[in-house]
């Protein structure tokens, strides 16, 4: 689901385009399939990229909680997340939401405050904050932790949904993996863009990008959900 206005989700494609995160060619994924676009969080890895990254988790997360989200801390799965759930908390105070966030160490640390967590309480209603849902494992470990420590998972929060089904490029699953989740764990996971908006923008272009609207609508056709 998308918890972002129609504009926040154009404006965010526009942004991946320029900052070079989104591209559109041929590309393998790691499921050996050929995409005609990709998608790689890790290179908005400056001050004014992450900054204005976060504004678009806020944005959509603010949606959210307006809709009826539940929503009393941030989490941020180590290692992407760390980032990604800290800046969307100076983020949302800027909003006038102060929300508490929390994040975990790969390995227990045995002295100071000990154990994997570090930051905030991790209690209430706990939203997700990851780039992308690929396998689910992030967001299986994520959840398993949250619960340990007594809280409650309430969402994920992802920046792109590419809407795809599992499997490779010759066993297709009949789910993607955001499905997955919401299956596995009964929680919605809200996603600033998908390839639905993908499309739609693809459809509206009239300039260089136009070029791969069929190729992308025939992923789409053989792949998505």
């Amino acid at each position: 689901m998308s918890a972002a206005t129609d504009t926040t989700r154009k404006d965010f494609i526009d942004f991946a385009l320029q900052a070079g995160v989104l591209k559109f060619g041929e590309f393998k994924t790691k499921a050996g399939r050929l995409s005609p676009y990709f998608f790689n969080a890790g290179l908005f890895n400056d001050g004014a990229l992450l900054g204005r990254l976060a504004e678009f988790y806020a944005a959509t997360l603010d949606q959210a909680i307006g809709q009826g989200q539940a929503c009393d801390v941030l989490y941020g799965p180590a290692y992407k997340g760390i980032t990604l759930a800290s800046a969307t908390a100076v983020a949302m105070a800027r909003r006038g939401r102060n929300l508490p966030f929390v994040y975990n160490r790969k390995e227990a640390k045995d002295h100071g405050e000990g154990g994997v967590l570090v930051g905030a309480p991790l209690k209430g209603q706990v939203v997700i904050i990851d780039d992308v849902i690929s396998a689910g494992t992030s967001v299986r470990e994520s959840v398993e932790l949250i619960r340990q420590a007594g809280a409650t998972p309430a969402a994920v929060l992802i920046c792109l949904d590419r809407q795809e089904r599992g499997g490779d490029a010759v066993n297709v699953g009949a789910t993607s993996a955001t499905q997955e989740v919401q299956k596995l764990y009964g929680i919605p996971v809200i996603a600033i863009a998908s390839l639905n908006d993908l499309m739609a923008y693809l459809e509206a272009d009239q300039g260089a990008l136009a070029q791969y609207r069929d190729k992308v609508a025939a992923y789409r056709q053989r792949y998505g959900i």
